[in-house]
């Protein structure tokens, strides 16, 4: 069996929501398969549990999102107007390629949506570094962990709306 195949299968089998998307997200954060590839197996399937769910799961996975933090973070930027950003962008650090979870492009301006594993060791400084590096690029990027993201989404979507408001790109006259 494919993984995509398995992937899928797990995704509706699974006992919550949340727990076929984070089914969903694994093989594609751990580089086993991609979005696309898990698209094309699911457009072959027919009649199919949670059809709905999966396939605006596999919309956001296909755009970049690799955490269920991202993909958390991508339903409450459609709930609360916020323009569609770009996922998983690569960028050239001091030491070498940086990834950015979400970014504007027109904007110049993102967030990242810190994991328990932005605590952990040296994390920390790497990230401050990475986001000193993108702030004085004139990119700054807004930190949101996924705890906070979760228990105050109101004040972190007000944010980054104000943020976005500040760095509107200039329209031709």
């Amino acid at each position: 069996m494919s993984v995509e195949a398995a992937t899928l299968n797990a995704a509706q089998w699974a006992v919550s929501d949340r727990q076929a998307a984070l089914l969903l997200v694994m093989p594609v954060q751990q580089r086993l398969t991609t979005g696309d590839r898990l698209l094309v197996e699911w457009t072959a399937r027919r009649r199919v549990a949670r059809a709905e769910f999966i396939s605006s799961i596999l919309r956001d996975v296909t755009a970049g999102a690799e955490a269920l933090g991202e993909l958390d973070f991508a339903r409450l930027c459609r709930e609360h107007a916020v323009p569609e950003p770009t996922r998983q962008v690569v960028r050239e650090g001091l030491k070498g390629r940086i990834f950015l979870d979400v970014q504007w492009e027109d904007y110049r301006a993102g967030v990242e949506i810190d994991g328990g594993q932005h605590g952990m060791g040296l994390k920390r400084v790497e990230d401050a570094l990475r986001d000193n590096e993108l702030l004085l690029a004139k990119n700054p990027m807004l930190r949101i962990p996924i705890v906070g993201l979760r228990t105050h989404q109101e004040e972190f979507l007000d944010q980054v709306r104000r943020l976005l408001e500040s760095r509107r790109p200039e329209r031709p006259a």
